[in-house]
Order: C-alpha cells, then sequence, then structure tokens
C-alpha cells in the first residue's frame, strides 16, 4: 500500500507517520516538500502534479490552517488552505482511484444546545475558521472521491504547544488563574486520532464493504468537560507529581465566554457523538482523562 502523508510535522501528523508505518510505504509531506515533491497547500498545482507522480493508494491529509484567531484576518491564507486545497486533493484521488482522509473540525457548528453533535446536524459555523472547514468538507464531498472526512475537537499533543502545557506555565508564574467553564468538549490526543486513523485504512482496504464506509465521522474521545474543568484536571495531576505550583487545582477561578474575548468566536458546545464511528469499525472512544494523563506523563519525564 502506498500512502501519502501531507502535514507530516503537525501534532497529528506527527503521530501519522508512526501509526501508518506499519501499513506500508509512507511518503510523508511538509510544506517545505521532499525530493522534489510538493507538500505546500498554498501551491494547488503543485500539489495535484505530486499526486499524479506518487500515485498513491491513499492520501491522509493532516495538514491545514488551525489560527482559529489568525484566520480572521488570513481568511484567504485559510480558505486556500482549508477548502480549496481539499478540492484538490479530492479531485485527484478521484482521478486515480485512491482514498482519501480528511480532517476537519467542530467548528462546523455553532456550539448551540448542550448534545452531542450527530454528523448529519446542520452547519453553522461562527468564525472564519470553520467556514473555511466546513466549505473543504462540501469539496471533497462533491468530488465523488472515496472519502472519509473525520472532525476532531479539542486536539492537544505532548510534542509542541497546547492547553495543558499551557495552564502548567501559568500556574507556576502566576498568583492566580481564570479559564472559561462555559464552553464544552472533550480533549482529544493526536496519538489517538492517528491510531483511529490507521485502524480505519487497514479496514477500508480489506472490506467486502469498503465503499460504503465513505462519509463524515466524529472521532473524539469519550466524555466531556470545560476549559474549567480540563484546567483542574491537568494541575490535579501535576500537584500529585510535585510540580511547583502557585495554583492548586480548586482555586482556578471559572469565568464565561464574555469575560475572554477573542477575534474568533469560539461554540460552546463543541461535545460530537461518535456512535457512528464506534459502529462502522468496531471501536471504542477511551474516557478522554485517560490520554491527558499520559501525555502529562510524557511531558514530564
Amino acid at each position: 500500500m502506498k500512502i501519502l502523508l501531507l502535514g507530516k510535522n503537525g501534532q497529528v501528523g506527527w503521530e501519522l507517520q508512526r501509526s501508518l508505518a506499519p501499513l506500508g510505504h509512507v511518503t510523508a509531506l511538509d510544506r517545505k516538500g521532499c525530493a522534489g515533491l510538493c507538500g505546500d497547500l498554498t501551491d494547488l498545482h503543485a500539489i495535484a502534479a505530486t499526486i499524479r507522480a506518487l500515485k498513491p493508494d491513499i492520501i491522509v491529509n493532516a495538514a491545514a490552517y488551525t489560527a482559529v484567531d489568525g484566520a480572521e484576518k488570513e481568511a484567504q491564507l485559510a480558505r486556500r488552505i482549508n477548502a480549496d486545497a481539499p478540492g484538490v486533493l479530492a479531485q485527484q484521488a478521484a482521478a486515480i482511484g485512491a482514498w482519501l482522509i480528511h480532517y476537519s473540525t467542530d467548528y462546523v457548528f455553532d456550539g448551540s444546545g448542550s448534545l452531542p453533535w450527530p454528523e448529519d446536524a446542520a452547519t453553522h459555523p461562527l468564525s472564519v475558521y470553520g467556514r473555511t472547514k466546513r466549505d473543504g468538507e462540501a469539496a471533497v464531498l462533491a468530488s465523488g472521491a472515496r472519502a472519509l472526512i473525520l472532525r476532531t475537537s479539542w486536539v492537544y499533543a505532548a510534542r509542541g504547544q497546547n492547553f495543558a502545557k499551557t495552564m502548567l506555565r501559568l500556574a507556576t508564574e502566576r498568583e492566580a488563574l481564570n479559564v472559561v467553564a462555559d464552553q464544552f468538549g472533550a480533549p482529544t490526543g493526536a496519538e489517538l486520532i492517528a491510531d483511529v486513523t490507521a485502524h480505519i485504512i487497514s479496514q477500508v482496504f480489506t472490506r467486502d464493504d469498503a465503499r460504503e464506509l465513505a462519509g463524515i465521522y466524529h472521532l473524539a474521545a469519550a466524555g466531556e468537560t470545560n476549559w474549567h474543568g480540563y484546567a483542574q484536571f491537568v494541575l490535579e495531576h501535576a500537584g500529585r507529581q510535585g510540580w511547583p505550583l502557585k495554583v492548586a487545582a480548586e482555586q482556578i477561578g471559572a469565568i464565561r465566554t464574555e469575560d475572554y474575548p477573542l477575534p474568533a468566536a469560539r461554540p460552546r458546545n463543541s461535545r460530537l457523538n461518535v456512535d457512528k464511528l464506534e459502529k462502522a469499525f468496531n471501536l471504542k472512544m477511551p474516557p478522554w482523562q485517560l490520554g491527558v494523563q499520559r501525555m502529562l506523563d510524557e511531558i514530564q519525564r
């Protein structure tokens, strides 16, 4: 099996290099390219030429413009990477008969209500980032390619920056800490996303009903919390490990979204219903706490 991975140096892409390796030959590219090949999603012609040259059996697109607030000022760039490029990838995948796996986000929803979003719920993004990701989904679906769109939420990894690391840093520097408590979701590790992706790929290449598996799926850890509860969990764990914290978990202040204004609106309800994914691929998502604890243990070593 020949696999083309785009976005190899991102949080999910880094983990995908590990999880995809046992499945076949992986060509992993980033924006700088590799051996004359192009992994820069801003160069649509070069991306198309790369796919035609490699003729992969599956394309895994882990590249995206993910600076949610930055997208409000760089809307054109965000659209090119998040919407136009996935459309080109899907068109090329359809032309060579390849599968495409593309990652999307809970930001395609408006965050209303309190129930987990099913895949067929109406999308109504609140931000430029969310709109470009929704339009990327539409372009993939319109291409006719055999594609799986995996919507994720609150993604983190031990590598690079993340919310947990920020909370640990601030709790060692400041005497007080306030965190938003009215946005809900499930922290989902890049490691989990990568492992589930590898499992899905192995199934679509071995099952007789593979074509019927194409479509949109929600991929998130089990359970739910808010950013305040997430921060408390992180500091409780750090406290047990002897971190020199100036702010204890129970001292974190709970604030509203309005108290911490940002350029881009955030959905308050980022809960994702994963029943379809679990049933289709015989999976059971682990609780979010398990992945976060593993990540914290890794960064504390």
